[in-house]
């Protein structure tokens, strides 16, 4: 496996090769004149220690430390504020309990801590992201539901609890992650407004979102996912394929709402965009890693079902040790996107890269 290329440029570089499948399926999904990575010297890299104690000792030492611990814990107890207040236990009891049992069953909430934080990097507010930083959880939560489902992963354990459909029955959890979709739509257009958004930004962040998890984006990935299983010649190309769409373009979508709907100009939405792309990517080739190396206890979920699943990894592909290289390449590249940013403003999403990268479940 030495021969394996791990340079992370593909994600962006078009050169005057014929462009492989995997690639030309990005493009398209993102729709974006595709230009090399910027070789700007990136954010410091914080080690595993660093991320966990939210400490960076290379600081200046006049400049307290983020604290990134405190910063997830805040920001997670507001968000799951905000979807308990947006998912009431209501009539039909029965969907509104099932909604609620895998929305507010716990979580890292990465995916709208980032949408958050994009939005104030860019000059927004909390109160302008919140919406539809609810509403990608919501949609996360749906694909998890889903994703469990006996026709799907068949899982029975998610976060630490059994999956919907083994407390509600099949027909009930696929009822719950149809109400999350649609919902999120309606909250985020109602509740966006009601906090002062410009109209257009609002549908422009629609159309993003939508594209994110359709058949251009998270479906495309699931349904190539689903036909890759027990193929012995899927390579990494098809393997990108399935985790540019199927995971990464949700995490995108997080971080690119945040900044449409906080303001950003053209340039920044597109060097988050960028960024986002990369930490989607990362985020998938560490769950990859974690998968193999982790109990079910320890990660909250059933343990190498990817394996008796037989379904291509990273690890599988390129084994324990190039996969985590090309994890630290990700990272790296994620960052360099950053360094147009204002470095105290950037410090939640730096971290954020870095908590990605060296996440334990």
């Amino acid at each position: 496996m030495s021969s394996v290329n791990l340079n992370t440029s593909f994600l962006f570089h078009q050169g005057s090769r014929s462009r492989s499948p995997t690639f030309h399926l990005f493009h398209t999904l993102t729709k974006l004149p595709i230009s090399s990575i910027t070789t700007k010297k990136p954010q410091k890299v914080l080690t595993k220690e660093d991320v966990l104690k939210g400490k960076d000792e290379n600081k200046e030492s006049e400049k307290p430390a983020f604290n990134f611990k405190s910063y997830m814990v805040n920001r997670a107890t507001t968000v799951n504020q905000a979807l308990n207040d947006a998912v009431s236990l209501r009539e039909p009891q029965k969907i509104h309990e099932a909604m609620r049992y895998s929305l507010l069953a716990g979580g890292k909430r990465v995916r709208p801590v980032l949408c958050l934080a994009a939005c104030e990097l860019v000059g927004g507010t909390e109160a302008m992201a919140m919406p539809a930083a609810c509403a990608i959880e919501m949609i996360h939560t749906m694909s998890l539901i889903h994703d469990d489902l006996p026709c799907m992963d068949n899982d029975d354990l998610r976060r630490g609890m059994p999956t919907n459909h083994k407390v509600f029955g099949e027909d009930v959890a696929v009822l719950a992650g149809d109400a999350l979709l649609a919902f999120a739509f309606e909250h985020m257009a109602v509740d966006t407004a009601k906090a002062g958004v410009p109209p257009a930004r609002i549908v422009r962040a629609l159309g993003e979102l939508s594209k994110a998890i359709g058949a251009e984006g998270l479906v495309a990935g699931q349904v190539v996912d689903i036909a890759s299983e027990g193929i012995a010649d899927v390579g990494l190309e098809k393997l990108e394929f399935i985790h540019v769409h199927k995971t990464a373009a949700l995490l995108e979508g997080a971080v690119v709402l945040g900044a449409i709907l906080g303001g950003g100009s053209d340039d920044e939405v597109e060097r988050l965009r960028k960024f986002a792309r990369c930490i989607g990517l990362l985020f998938q080739v560490v769950d990859d890693i974690l998968d193999v190396t982790k109990s079910s206890e320890e990660l909250g979920k059933t343990a190498g079902k990817d394996l008796v699943a037989d379904k291509v990894t990273y690890p599988k592909l390129l084994g324990l040790e190039k996969s985590r290289e090309f994890a630290d390449e990700l990272n790296k590249d994620a960052q360099a996107q950053l360094a147009a940013f204002d470095p105290d403003k950037a410090a939640p999403l730096v971290s954020l890269a870095n908590y990605i990268a060296y996440r334990q479940n």
